[in-house]
């Protein structure tokens, strides 16, 4: 792996609860020193160096910014290559994602600003508390496929989250 592990690019330890603050203060430094224009002048190689770095900051800095993409990372750096797809075997959140759908399906239909409010902060709370929980297991081999189902359940809601962002907008206008 010729890389350098993503945390170590921050100088941070490979954790998953993460100063986001410190991060992006991180980032922000970094970014200027392998900033392409700051190698306009120089040799070619240096320029194309230069916007791999820039590159390989930003890919960085995405994935530890959001705590599924952190999740995944983390396990991945375990040796455990989490596939992207896969069938959750997970009935309780499979229920609970239908319910999760339909009651924005609904929002959606009412054009309920303040109910997308209120379901936007319940989602926040389950994230919290997801991002909690996959806190204190990832590093247990005995809790892998615990930890693998947590991070599922965040990419979802992570997604969800999206949607919910893309309602208020059209519901704004």
């Amino acid at each position: 792996m010729g890389t350098p592990c993503h945390f170590a690019l921050f100088e941070l330890k490979p954790e998953f609860q993460l100063d986001l603050d410190q991060l992006a203060t991180r980032y922000r430094e970094l970014a200027r020193s392998v900033h392409p224009d700051r190698f306009a002048d120089a040799p070619e190689r240096e320029q194309r160096l230069a916007l791999e770095r820039s590159a390989s900051l930003n890919e960085a800095y995405q994935t530890l910014k959001s705590p599924p993409k952190r999740a995944r990372y983390l396990l991945a750096m375990n040796g455990n290559e989490v596939p992207l797809e896969v069938t959750v075997h997970d009935p309780d959140f499979l229920l609970q994602q239908m319910h999760l759908r339909e009651e924005l399906e609904d929002l959606q239909d009412e054009a309920d600003l303040a109910g997308v409010a209120t379901f936007k902060r319940q989602l926040k709370v389950a994230q919290d508390e997801l991002n909690d929980s996959f806190a204190a297991c990832w590093n247990d081999a005995a809790q892998r496929e615990h930890a693998e189902r947590l991070m599922r359940r965040m990419q979802f809601l992570d997604k969800l989250s999206h949607e919910v962002r893309q309602l208020e907008e059209r519901l704004d206008d």
